[in-house]
């Protein structure tokens, strides 16, 4: 994988690209980082995944957090503002990414995955982003306030691992386990992995999301 940074819509965004094989079905893979933080973080777990045909996407959330860490959206009474804003976000984003893969229309399967917030963001543009989702992975995601005028669009239905820790002190497990259901609940294929890790990124969890995202 040979990464490369750039800007888009004065946001940093990581790219790495594998070799591509036109024949084969192309991944766009867009890792989100978690709140506070920055898409070097995301980088490194990706670092332990070995992804074919595929095009990663590490970017720079757009809430600035102070001291050069970013978030998704904010928390609070503008969460469901923000949340909106954060779809808008990732639209472009995605065509962006469609743009640079030259498969805006064609045989591309985008694909999400996070952690903590990064996970959350991963979860909630697959139920209500604009973007059809091929799959989608949280680790230690959970669901904040939706925006009433998107909840409601009907998507297509979408394959996740929900992977949340008995142990987490930031994203309680029984939030994590709610949001799974949640989404269960509206037609979604979901996968659940419940540990007993703290609220992190261990190498059994990328092993887990490795897997997943190679199944056709």
């Amino acid at each position: 994988m040979e990464y490369t940074t750039t800007e888009w819509n004065n946001k940093k965004v990581i790219i790495g690209k594998s070799e591509v094989d036109p024949a084969q079905t192309l991944k766009l893979v867009i890792g989100f980082h978690g709140a506070d933080s920055t898409p070097e973080n995301m980088l490194i777990h990706a670092g332990q995944l070995s992804l074919e045909n595929t095009v990663q996407l590490f970017p720079e959330a757009p809430i600035d957090a102070g001291k050069g860490l970013w978030s998704w959206w904010k928390d609070g009474p503008k969460q469901k503002e923000t949340v909106a804003e954060f779809l808008s976000f990732t639209d472009n984003l995605i065509e962006s990414g469609l743009t640079l893969t030259s498969k805006k229309s064609g045989n591309c399967e985008i694909i999400l995955w996070g952690f903590s917030q990064g996970g959350a963001a991963a979860l909630v543009y697959s139920l209500i982003g604009a973007h059809k989702i091929h799959k989608s992975a949280a680790i230690c995601g959970f669901l904040p306030e939706l925006p009433e005028a998107s909840s409601s669009k009907e998507k297509s239905p979408c394959n996740i691992l929900g992977i949340y820790g008995l142990n987490d002190d930031v994203v309680p497990s029984f939030l994590a386990e709610y949001a799974l259901d949640e989404i269960k609940g509206q037609g979604h294929a979901v996968k659940v992995l419940e540990t007993k890790q703290g609220h992190e990124v261990t190498i059994e969890n990328l092993n887990e999301i490795n897997q997943f995202l190679a199944l056709q």
